[in-house]
């Protein structure tokens, strides 16, 4: 019996995962790995902390070697080998040493492409200055650079791995400045539940611009398109990553309308004999059924496996994406998973929109730590259609569980019947996911009617009048401008203080709100809960001040 050849190009999350998935499946196969980088297994998700000092040794980053994976999986790996060409025709691939220059072509009956994403560089003076954090390489050369022991850092990009550069910079001890194109932090998600994030890192002494881009950078100092100048002895960028296609497209193999490369639901390309996975592919959108290009490390590595199911015979099937993800910040927690409310509205979606300011346990036991949850569902059907969480801890576990009923088909009110792990040092009785599906329940029934917080101004402009059922000592914390005060166990006896036309109903964070706008239905009133309540509305109302506030700071 002739052995297969598989050919894999690319290492890392996607190409390994392919290349021992193939071995375990077929002992008696040729299996070569083509990596251009130096390093075929590595964790790059932990390169900003290496950069930080959080992980102390750099050999922890390095996962496999060539010489590990050929002794334990009999793969013979090549590094600084970069693929230049693919013959389609007659299955062959031209690969070149990055150190000696010499080619060699190599047959395949099975070709996994897997290159994986480049950082985006965007044109400015001076961008040659601008490291990124993509391999070890990239990193190696970061770390030569603080030897000199920069005072300042700029950091270009406020993503998730952006982020994650700002808090490593900030543990270095060096003096940060952030510079996002969005008028805030994490666009991936809303800017209510953004903003307690950029007040927790100028909380950390972290300068914060918003709104703004880098134009130049110069030899300490770095130009902003609002005229300002930003200290910058040492820069990283984060501005995002684009599928690296070239060796795909020069072989004319199809790609999609996002700019990555196209497969079928078998991972396979246009060509019958070459399959594709990792950033590089665009997925399909689990939400519109769309593609998408989502650069993750845990959809490269199932892919790779489910990709070397497919070389060699095996059914499979490939979920669409939700893109979820998450980021710590300061002590925070960030996760998401789905679309976020800009998208939605802004693609015209009908959606119920909850948010839910839970602790991460049972109150009596100490410990407890508060989050906000927010909760994005199709008011026709009821789908999931996306989820957000800050917060302290627990916050990861409630995205991992609404990410699991969205691949599951639940619906938003059959999260109230989870059956979900209790004990008061891990939840509470009716934990925070079932609470939302209690809320989006209620909104489905139509039993309490709820308005966002960024629609409050536009109700009152209507004639709607604010009712606060808030007791006095949360009043005293703050209010909403213009609000009417009826603390809520005084409400059934005060009725005949209610102005006419709609109420808008909150207290602290929106469960007494739901009781209150109950008791005003039942007595004829037409009143609508503000969604997540007076912390809700304050986070929203905070997140566009804060961006103003940086506005006048730059000025």
């Amino acid at each position: 019996m002739t052995s297969q050849r598989y050919l894999i190009i690319g290492g890392v999350a996607g190409g390994m995962s392919a290349a021992t998935r193939l071995r375990r499946l077929d002992e008696h196969a040729q299996i070569t790995v083509l990596e251009r980088g130096g390093y075929v297994s590595f964790a790059n998700c932990g390169l900003p902390y290496y950069l930080g000092g959080v992980i102390e040794e750099r050999s922890s980053l390095l996962l496999q070697t060539p010489e590990s994976l050929g002794s334990r999986f009999g793969l013979d790996v090549r590094v600084r080998t970069e693929a230049v060409a693919i013959d389609r025709a007659a299955r062959t691939v031209t690969a070149r040493d990055l150190t000696t220059g010499d080619e060699t072509v190599l047959p395949y009956d099975a070709l996994v492409l897997s290159p994986g994403s480049v950082p985006i560089r965007p044109p400015m003076e001076g961008g040659d200055r601008m490291l990124t954090l993509w391999n070890i390489d990239d990193v190696d050369t970061a770390m030569a650079r603080l030897e000199v022991q920069p005072r300042t850092a700029l950091v270009i990009g406020a993503g998730f791995i952006g982020l994650e550069m700002v808090e490593n910079l900030v543990h270095r001890g060096l003096e940060v400045t952030l510079v996002e194109l969005a008028e805030q932090v994490l666009p991936p998600i809303d800017p209510e539940m953004a903003g307690p994030v950029a007040q927790r890192l100028i909380d950390a002494g972290v300068d914060v611009r918003l709104g703004t881009k880098v134009v130049a950078i110069g030899a300490e100092t770095a130009t902003l398109s609002d005229g300002s100048t930003v200290p910058a002895e040492f820069v990283l960028g984060s501005v995002g990553v684009r599928p690296e296609t070239s060796l795909a497209a020069a072989a004319g193999l199809e790609l999609g309308e996002r700019g990555g490369i196209r497969v079928d639901e078998h991972l396979r390309t246009s060509d019958p004999h070459i399959w594709a996975i990792g950033d590089a592919v665009e997925k399909v959108d689990a939400i519109t059924g769309e593609p998408r290009i989502v650069a993750l490390a845990g959809l490269a590595n199932r892919h790779g496996r489910l990709a070397a199911d497919a070389i060699t015979g095996r059914e499979i099937r490939v979920r669409d994406a939700l893109g979820t993800a998450v980021v710590g910040v300061m002590g925070l927690t960030v996760g998401t998973t789905g679309w976020n409310e800009k998208l939605l509205r802004a693609r015209g979606r009908d959606i119920r929109v909850f948010h839910t300011h839970p602790a991460s346990h049972t109150g009596y036991y100490p410990g407890a730590e508060g989050m906000s949850l927010k909760l994005l569902v199709d008011a026709g059907t009821d789908a999931i259609l996306g989820a957000q969480g800050v917060g302290g801890e627990g916050v990861d576990k409630r995205i991992d569980v609404i990410a699991t009923a969205m691949a599951g088909g639940l619906t938003a009110s059959e999260l109230a019947e989870l059956e979900l792990a209790y004990a008061p040092q891990y939840s509470s009785a009716k934990d925070p996911v079932n609470m939302l599906g209690y809320v989006a329940m209620n909104a489905a029934d139509g039993l309490t009617p709820s308005i966002q917080w960024h629609e409050v101004d536009a109700a009152v402009d209507a004639g709607a009048t604010v009712l606060d059922v808030r007791n006095p000592g949360e009043v005293a914390d703050g209010a909403i401008p213009g609000s009417l005060r009826i603390p809520l166990d005084e409400l059934r006896d005060r009725l005949e203080e209610l102005p006419e036309g709609r109420l808008i109903v909150h207290c602290k964070v929106g469960q007494r709100g739901h009781t209150a706008v109950r008791l005003l239905a039942q007595h004829g009133h037409d009143a609508v809960n503000l969604d997540g309540g007076y912390l809700t509305w304050k986070a929203g109302i905070d997140a566009r001040e804060l961006v103003a506030d940086v506005a006048d700071l730059a000025a």
